[in-house]
């Protein structure tokens, strides 16, 4: 098998007997373990598998313990919807998923958040150990001028609106960006010092060489890094190797995806979305086929529906 577009894929998975051993060799490697007790002593039935374990003797299918558990769609949907969310560069929408793959708009919806959920980073991610590393911020939110006028900024009480209700601002993200690597997308309170400081130590190599803008939220890299900035107020955006131009560009990405694809995106979800769009830049390099496994190896997360939509 080496599919290069979704209608090689489509073509191989026709039968979903190809797809429960496909995905069986990628989870088990061809070696089924109970997800309930980690037996790997299962033996076969006529509808999956059954634990040996006295203790547990419990039924399961290669869907248990994953994004697919407890779905009544095909896998031959399901790989192609993960196929499809994971090669689409700025994303693609749950209404146009459902509209390709014939299902309805919310399943789609919960489908493309439960691969959402397979593309979570499991654990922090260092950079830094060989090239430069960029950091930059970034704000996500409607324009102040597109607003109705009880919801803008007062001119003389910047943090309320005009009617006296609170005033919500625009979403801050903190991007990390190893030149010719990976990007690292963190969520942030505010643009302050001491929200921003302590997620560059989790995520960049002390002794590293970092390149900012002038912001005064990055004032304390000097004590850990090599510190380069360059002053975008005073036009300046290139000084010879130092410059943001790479977390810039990959700015332009996120916010075509999410205001030309999704248009909307929650609170609640929004960090959901940064996952999507940071694994999907770093798997660049990958062909679609290598990409493709590596997620479906990714994949043993649950996310209920209840869970999903809980407030």
């Amino acid at each position: 098998m080496n599919f290069k577009s979704l209608p090689q894929l489509l073509d191989y998975f026709r039968e979903e007997s190809t797809c429960i051993e496909y995905y069986e060799n990628i989870r088990w490697g061809g070696k089924p373990v109970c997800p309930h007790c980690d037996s790997e002593n299962p033996y076969k039935t006529t509808r999956g598998y059954k634990c040996s374990n006295n203790e547990c003797y419990k039924k399961f299918t290669v869907k248990v313990g994953t994004i697919f558990e407890n779905s009544k769609i095909s896998f031959r949907i399901w790989f192609a919807s993960i196929y499809l969310a994971t090669n689409h560069k700025k994303g693609i929408s749950s209404v146009q998923l459902a509209s390709d793959l014939g299902i309805t708009q919310k399943t789609a919806w919960f489908v493309l958040h439960r691969i959402r959920e397979m593309l979570k980073d499991k654990a922090p991610k260092m950079l830094g150990s060989a090239n430069m590393v960029e950091i930059d911020e970034a704000y996500v939110g409607g324009k102040e001028g597109n607003k109705h006028y009880g919801k803008r900024r007062s001119l003389d009480n910047p943090d309320l609106r005009n009617d006296g209700t609170p005033y919500k601002p625009k979403t801050m993200v903190v991007g990390f960006i190893e030149r010719g690597g990976d990007v690292v997308l963190k969520k942030v309170p505010r643009a302050v010092n001491y929200e921003v400081q302590p997620l560059i130590d989790i995520h960049v190599k002390h002794g590293a060489k970092v390149n900012t803008d002038e912001s005064h939220i990055y004032k304390s890299l000097k004590i850990n890094y090599t510190h380069d900035t360059v002053v975008h107020s005073a036009k300046e955006y290139v000084v010879g190797n130092t410059h943001t131009n790479t977390i810039e560009n990959f700015w332009s990405v996120l916010k075509r995806g999410l205001y030309g694809v999704y248009h909307h995106v929650s609170d609640k979800h929004f960090e959901r979305y940064l996952d999507e769009y940071a694994n999907r830049f770093n798997t660049r390099k990958l062909t679609n086929q290598q990409r493709f496994e590596l997620f479906l190896g990714q994949s043993e997360s649950v996310l209920s529906y209840k869970l999903l939509i809980d407030k």
